[in-house]
This record gives structure tokens, sequence and C-alpha cells, in this order.
């Protein structure tokens, strides 16, 4: 019953259900009953006319109607209400469907007036307000507080208004109120004073009272995130059971790559290492995440976990977002290993088909060691001989079905490392990451000084070229990043190439060479770009977005980020990341016109006084919300209709407490004083439990 459609419910049909599956995504009884208010308007308190004096606030009135009369004609045509409460009178107004209102309206009759008083020439009145019978079913004696739902224009055309939602959903729970079970056990319930869910679900929508709304928004909070702490512990405890591979040797390459490091491990590395090897000696399938903010060394730690794959006879992958990323890391890893015999392969979306052939048969075969790939690798004609281990970097830029069809390309699960420069808050590594086992790289690397970031306007451009020249003379190179926003990307590449024409004549004025990097590139060409200022010949990359990640040049000191308030916290921060990596001290500057925003101002300041990218990323997350940091459209897990997980750290904490509570007591939720929760469980994630196998 509660997940018939809403084409059967009184007062919708097919036409509405239709318009509120394409406008809401409302399909059925349920979705409708979730479908929560957004705000409420506090209808306790009724206004005396005289007492009207603000038109941006909503006010209701008690009283009767006096007369009704239509005055002028054609388009002026309209319909006045003289309405009084007994001590002044007030004209209502309504120009559209005037004969229906006519027609409702009653003499005489008691009525609730309710709207955004409108003021003309120095007199107050009303046009188009609510107007309910005192006895009618939304008199004040039922609904104190009135719940305003997101709606469309197109579903205001068709009547589908505020008022008749809020009537629809009513009907809903109405029709559906045998179908709502109760999902949580006598003792989470009586732990947390909890209400029923069948009483919160109804005053979510309809509540009485300030504490009944309270209570009802707090149940349906902590049931939400209950919920979904259970399935990803739930998760991580199948995780923990699936066999793998067993690494038992550390052998020469692992050996002989330490031994060559031209650096020392810090502390944290060595930690993060250890958690790795004892994960590949379990015999279960390691799923752990790797985080660690830029310039930390994690691309060291995963270079070391390949080699532990290969000391014991298995292939390896790392797939990565971008083709740039996957030259970056392929040349990376060519260095690291020159001195070992491996054989490394770089797979992606532009590699020429002849290669491409070779590449696929030489891993089929066994011949290639370790593959560098970009989403080339999950192909369905890539089959690996032996894949014993796989490294996704960035794992929020792949989707889970992706991630899921590179894993499956083995015999057994290989082991999985995912590795991640957002640092994330503990809120959300709790919900995302919550089935891995996490490892932080919580410290940089010695001599790694902290990036001195400054605020620049656009005037201070003469200023600013000639602190670049400064720094370009004592030897040291400089990207200049230019935002690419797809909107206007045109526009943007039109003052790309214009900044490059002017930036390429007045540095070589100076005898420095300009390299230029954008997506519209073709492959050949981007790499002659990156290799020429990798490699000194060019000393300075002017560029677009494209070197967010893993470009890694020592040399590199200074980032000049033009139009900065166009770009997010967590780019700005990841932008800023590629300069510091070697022994000069680094500089970043962010230019701006004059006039930004507040939130661009507030994204400037933030930058300019930490380099924590935790803290940088919490004022992120404040900002964007969850969804849009961690790519919620890709996770497979998040579906939050109540719950926000910056605001409600509190109840997720505790919620997850009584999910490891209940696992720890009752691990498969097998006993009888969990049977309602095994049920809804059972019924509402059954889908996502599959997809859990896959980090």
């Amino acid at each position: 019953m509660i997940n018939s459609s809403l084409e059967y419910l009184k007062g919708v049909g097919s036409h509405r259900a239709l318009l509120l599956f394409e406008e809401l995504g409302l399909k059925t009884l349920k979705d409708l009953i979730y479908f929560f208010p957004f705000r409420y308007i506090d209808r306790t308190r009724f206004y005396k006319i005289s007492e009207i004096e603000d038109v941006n606030l909503d006010i209701q009135l008690i009283g009767f109607v006096k007369s009704i009369e239509e005055q002028g004609f054609g388009r002026k045509k309209r319909l006045v209400v003289i309405f009084s409460d007994n001590e002044q009178t007030i004209e209502l107004v309504f120009f559209k469907r005037i004969s229906w209102i006519k027609k409702a309206i009653k003499v005489s009759g008691k009525y609730v007036v309710f709207g955004k008083p409108n003021l003309f020439n120095g007199v107050y009145s009303f046009v188009h307000p609510e107007m309910d019978l005192i006895d009618d079913l939304n008199s004040p004696k039922s609904a104190h507080f009135q719940p305003v739902y997101h709606s469309t224009e197109r579903l205001k055309k068709n009547n589908l208004n505020n008022r008749y939602i809020s009537r629809l959903i009513r009907l809903a729970i109405l029709k559906a109120e045998g179908n709502i079970i109760e999902n949580l056990s006598i003792q989470i319930i009586k732990k947390n004073n909890l209400i029923c869910r069948k009483d919160a679900l109804f005053n979510i929508h309809f509540p009485e009272t300030q504490e009944l709304l309270n209570q009802s928004v707090f149940r349906l909070k902590f049931e939400e995130l209950f919920f979904l702490q259970l399935l990803i512990l739930k998760n991580k405890a199948l995780n923990q059971k699936i066999k793998s591979f067993r690494f038992k040797k550390i052998g020469d390459n692992f050996n002989g790559l330490f031994q060559n490091l031209p650096f020392q491990l810090t502390r944290a590395q060595k930690k993060v290492i250890k958690d790795i090897r004892k994960d590949v000696l379990s015999g279960f399938q390691m799923n752990r995440l790797i985080q660690g903010d830029v310039g930390s060394g994690k691309t060291v730690v995963a270079i070391m976990s390949l080699m532990m794959s290969l000391d014991n006879g298995f292939q390896a992958a790392l797939m990565v977002p971008t083709a740039v990323l996957a030259h970056q890391h392929y040349s990376t890893i060519l260095k690291f290993c020159e001195s070992l015999k491996l054989n490394v392969g770089l797979l992606t979306g532009s590699t020429k088909s002849l290669e491409k052939k070779q590449i696929i048969s030489d891993l089929s075969d066994g011949k290639i060691d370790i593959i560098i790939g970009t989403h080339a690798l999950i192909e369905d004609n890539v089959i690996f001989k032996n894949l014993g281990l796989v490294i996704i970097d960035e794992q929020h830029k792949f989707g889970v079905a992706q991630r899921a069809r590179l894993s499956k390309k083995s015999l057994f699960p290989p082991h999985v490392i995912v590795l991640t420069a957002t640092p994330i808050p503990r809120t959300l590594a709790m919900t995302f990451y919550g089935d891995l086992d996490v490892s932080i790289i919580d410290e940089l690397p010695p001599g790694r000084k902290e990036i001195k970031t400054v605020h620049k306007y656009d005037k201070d451009k003469e200023v600013v070229l000639s602190f670049l020249r400064e720094k370009l003379e004592l030897g040291q190179q400089v990207y200049i990043i230019y935002p690419l926003i797809e909107e206007s990307e045109k526009l943007d590449y039109k003052n790309l190439l214009t900044a490059f024409e002017y930036l390429d004549q007045y540095f070589s004025n100076h005898g420095f060479v300009v390299s230029m990097l954008h997506g519209r590139m073709k492959n050949e060409e981007k790499n002659k770009q990156m290799k020429s200022f990798l490699n000194n010949k060019s000393q300075i990359l002017v560029s677009t977005t494209v070197i967010e990640v893993g470009l890694d040049v020592k040399n590199a000191s200074v980032m000049l980020i033009e139009n900065a308030e166009r770009f997010g916290l967590a780019q700005l921060h990841q932008l800023r990341g590629r300069v510091g990596r070697g022994n000069n001290q680094s500089f970043c500057i962010l230019k701006t016109p004059y006039n930004i925003s507040y939130e661009a101002k507030y994204r400037i300041n933030v930058l300019v006084d930490s380099s924590d990218g935790f803290h940088i990323s919490e004022a992120d997350l404040k900002l964007r919300g969850p969804g849009d940091i961690m790519g919620t459209q890709q996770s497979g897990i998040l579906n939050l209709k109540i719950s926000n997980l910056v605001k409600d750290t509190d109840i997720l904490i505790l919620a997850r407490k009584f999910a490891k509570d209940l696992l720890y007591n009752d691990p498969d939720i097998k006993g009888d004083q969990n049977k309602l929760i095994k049920n809804f469980y059972l019924l509402n994630f059954s889908e996502k439990i599959k997809w859990g196998r896959i980090s």
C-alpha cells in the first residue's frame, strides 16, 4: 500500500501524478509522505487589522465576510471582498478565477485569512489570500504550524500549490497509516526517548506544537542516520570477511625501491605502510583509505604498496581520473623504479589503437607488472593475468559501478587502496568512507615550507608581474591559472588565449619562455608543453585547472590564480598544492576584481589564513554541503531526506554508536528484539549491500 502509485490517490490522477514525478521525483505514497517541509509558518498568532504594519510578513486574521462585489471591466475586472475583525475592515482582492471564488465565499461566514499584506496609497489590503472557513479541515484548531514545501511554477500552474500538496500528504498518511510500521527496537526507542515512527511522520507535516515538531525531527533524523551507519558498518564487516591474496613476501622490488629513495620517509608514511603490510598478510581483502593533504607523500606510499604486489607475483593497477595525472604518475613510477627491471604500462582513452592492443595483450599474458590508467582500465576487453592490488586515486571522482568493474578483473577480489588529497571532515569520513579502514598521513616531508598565500586585486597587475619576474630571475618557475567554467567555456578560452599572447610577449622580452596547457589540446601537444615545463625549458606555465592534481615540479615556487573568486575552496587548495614541493619558499597569489561577493571573499580569506586542509575542508563543507564535495550522485549510498551532515554531527555520532553496539551484540541482526530493524534494513538496503562489497 505504501508503495502504491500516487495516480490512485484521491485528487491526483494520471496527469498530476506525472507532474509530481517530473518536477519533484515523487512517484509513490511513501515518496509523498517523505517529502518533508523545508520550513513552517507559525499560525498560532492572530493579528488585528489595526496591527498590520509589515508587508514582508505572512500574517493571519480571524473575522467574517461583510460583502462581496465585482468591480471594473475586462482586464481590470476584480473581486473585492470586505472583511471585518469586528473592529476594522480590510479589502481582500482577487483578479483570477473570480466567478469560482465568488461562489465559494459565504457572506457572513467566519474565516481565517492568511497571506502577506499589500500597501497601496497608504492603505493595506490582501491580494489572493488563503481563506479557510473556521470548521474547515485546515482550520487553526488542527494546524498550528503550516508546512511549506518546495514547488515549481509548472506545479503551481496546475493548481499543485503548497496548500494542495499539504492536503495530498494528509490523505497519503491516512491511506498508508496501517503500513507505517516501527523500524527501531524498543531498547533504542527508550534509550533515546524517541516518539513512535507513525507519530513522527504525521507531526513532521502537521505539528500542533513546537515540542512535537522538535521530537519528530529528532526521531526521523536519528532513524535515517542510524540505518545509514548500519549499512556502512555492515558493509565493512562483509568486506573484512572477503578472502583475498596473502602477500607474504617483502622482496627485491620493495627493498630496492626503499634503499634508493632520495629522501627519508616520514613517521606518518612509515605507519601507513605498516597498516598496509598488516592488511595484505591477513588473507582477507584490504579496503583502505589513505588520506593526506596535498604534498604529504601519498604517491610514494602508493608506489611502495605496488612493490608488495609485484614481490608476491601479482600485477597491480593504478586508476586515476585524468589523462594528465596518469602521465604524471607514469613518469614518477618510471623514475622511482629506474633501477628495477619492471614493465610499466600506460592506458588512457587517447592511447593509439595499435599500442592499446599490445598493452591489452601484454596485460592478459602477465608481461605488464604495473598498469596506470584512466577509465580505460575498466573496459571489458582489459583483462589481467593475476591482478593483486588496485589503487584508486581521488575516489570520489569515480562512480561505485566503475570501481566495482575494476575490482572484478581478478580471480579473487584484489586488495584495494583509495587515495584522496581532499581532507575529509569527521562526519563525512564516517559516512562516505565508514566501510573502509582509514590511514592519515598527517605530516609533511621534512624541509617543506608553508606556502605564503596573498590576495591581490586586478589593479595590482604590475606589482604582481614584477614579483613573478623577480622569482623567475632567481631561476624559479611559475604557474598562472585561468578559470574554465562550462557555462562560459568559449569566453574562458578566449580570455586564456588573449592572456597567453600578452604574457608570452611580456616575459619573452625578459628572456623567459611561456608554455600553455588546456583541455582542448591534443594529448601529444599537452605532453610536449608539460615536458617543456617539467624540464625547465619553459619557465611559466599558463594553464586551466587541468594541472589541479598530479603535476609535480619541484622548481615551481609561485602559483598565480586569476579570477580566484570563480574557484571553489577545495579546488583553490588543490591548485595551491602544486607549489611548495621543493626547498624554495613558495607563494600563492589569489587575484580577483575589487568587487566580489561575500561568499567569494570568505573563500579567499580562508585560504589566506590557513594551509590546514582539514580546516579548509570544514569551511568548504559549510559553504557547499556534503553532496558537492564528495560527488554524492556517484556515491550510491547517500540519499538523505531530512538529515544534514554539517548540522547533525551529534545525532550522526549517536546513531553510529547505537548501530555499532547493535552489530557488536547481534552481528547478523537475528535477535527477536531487533526483528523490526532487520525487516526494514532488508526491505530498503538489500541492493546497497551489494555495492558495499566494493570500496
